[in-house]
């Protein structure tokens, strides 16, 4: 049962009650549509990725809430690194780090999205909120100094809930994901919530399960906990575990 939760079709939030339907009643909307409104103060949002809701609306929308059905998931051990990948990480001098730039990785992906919108100046202010507080995290690719590629999302135990990455460079994001889920996998971590599939993930190794069997996963995993400093700012080991 999901603690303060309660059950209706669609969800009209108001900026008062930290409150969420049950995801079952996005069964509704083929693409999980689940709740309307509330705000993104960092217990709302904590709140929502504790039971696989996630906030996804464009500019002048009111904030719309998502848990679609089927979830796209990575199992960390089974991140794809294709023969040309391997051959790129062992020539490349591309440098990648842990939470050294949070705030430059979500705006990279804002400005190359700028067709979609949904990485809002809301949406940057309320995630690197989240950073500060420690729950956001950022990977980062470096070329020359220059923040060229990298990844961020919301930690939930073993569970790393991603949200965007972007790529300036050649292979800048597929070496932020696959050097990631080495780390990830030093820690303790163990899955990577991509919530819907599309080619870049589906190349990486991506899957689509149901919402019931993500839900699962996420109920298990997210108490469990991870290697003490996991979260720690460095610089990451690109060749770590890489079999190449």
């Amino acid at each position: 049962m999901y603690h303060g939760m309660n059950k209706v079709q669609l969800a009209l939030l108001d900026t008062e009650q930290l409150i969420f339907p049950h995801p079952k009643n996005a069964l509704q909307d083929p693409e999980g549509l689940l709740a309307v409104g509330g705000d993104l103060r960092p217990e709302r949002l904590l709140l929502a990725y504790k039971y696989g809701i996630f906030p996804w609306y464009s500019e002048n929308e009111p904030i719309l809430w998502w848990s679609p059905n089927p979830r796209a998931i990575l199992w960390i051990d089974q991140v794809n690194i294709s023969k040309s990948m391997k051959k790129f990480i062992r020539k490349t001098d591309y440098i990648v780090t842990l939470n050294k730039n949070f705030a430059g990785v979500i705006q990279a992906c804002a400005q190359q999205r700028q067709d979609e919108t949904w990485i809002t100046q809301d949406i940057q202010d309320a995630y690197i909120k989240l950073h500060q507080l420690g729950f956001a995290h950022s990977v980062e690719v470096w070329h020359n100094e220059c923040l060229i590629g990298g990844l961020y999302g919301v930690e939930q135990g073993q569970v790393f809930c991603g949200e965007s990455m972007f790529s300036s460079e050649t292979n800048a994001s597929k070496l932020a994901l696959i050097t990631f889920c080495q780390y990830f996998a030093t820690r303790g971590g163990r899955l990577i919530d991509c919530q819907v599939l599309n080619d870049h993930t589906k190349s990486m190794g991506a899957i689509e399960i149901s919402r019931d069997q993500y839900l699962k996963y996420l109920q298990q995993l997210q108490q469990q906990p991870l290697k003490l400093n996991c979260w720690d700012s460095r610089q990451l080991d690109i060749h770590d575990k890489t079999n190449i």
